[in-house]
């Protein structure tokens, strides 16, 4: 088995640090250090610790040897494309999951930034976090199995006002939707 610990922590951009001070209980970031090089053995009860940590599941903080997959190789930043130190484990955003659940859509007609044969990945978002939604596309459930997508400009209260994409497009205000899915990730073929 290949220990995955430190590929999870770099694509959730969190330090040593981080992880850390939200296990349960704390540890020192020396130790994370230890468990994510092997150089200290990795129980499950350290692997469960650290997986609610990283808020992911425990089984991807772990990979069997022969497991093949996609790996980040390099990385693109103000001075042009750079190699990583050395590769690591891409991992999808399903499996960095967080707190909501993930839900898709797809883009039939090219709107604003949105291109046709785009996806849209979006987390889902109850009504106690629709304040974090504010001026962020999102995806809201109307009645009939009707949705509505766009920008969110207002919140008041149980109502929630969104600005579709593209040019002379009207507010679209929807009252009391059950929760909103708020874009996170756009998939796009070249």
């Amino acid at each position: 088995m290949i220990n995955r610990i430190r590929d999870v922590r770099k694509q959730k951009r969190m330090t040593l640090s981080d992880v850390a001070a939200r296990c349960d209980p704390p540890t020192t970031p020396q130790t994370i250090g230890r468990l994510e090089t092997g150089m200290r053995n990795l129980s499950l009860d350290w692997m469960n610790r650290i997986a609610f940590a990283l808020g992911v599941e425990p089984e991807l903080l772990v990979r069997r040897e022969r497991e093949d997959g996609a790996k980040l190789i390099a990385r693109l930043g103000d001075a042009g494309a750079e190699a990583l130190p050395r590769p690591l484990d891409a991992l999808l955003p399903t499996a960095l999951g967080g707190d909501a659940a993930l839900v898709a859509m797809a883009v039939e007609a090219s709107a604003g930034e949105y291109r046709a044969g785009d996806q849209v990945w979006l987390r889902r978002f109850e009504p106690g976090d629709f304040g974090r939604a504010l001026n962020r596309d999102v995806l809201a459930p109307r009645p009939a199995g009707r949705f509505a997508f766009g920008r969110m400009i207002d919140h008041q209260g149980a109502r929630v006002a969104l600005l579709p994409p593209g040019a002379g497009q009207r507010q679209v205000v929807i009252d009391g939707p059950p929760w909103l899915a708020v874009a996170e990730m756009l998939v796009r073929r070249l």
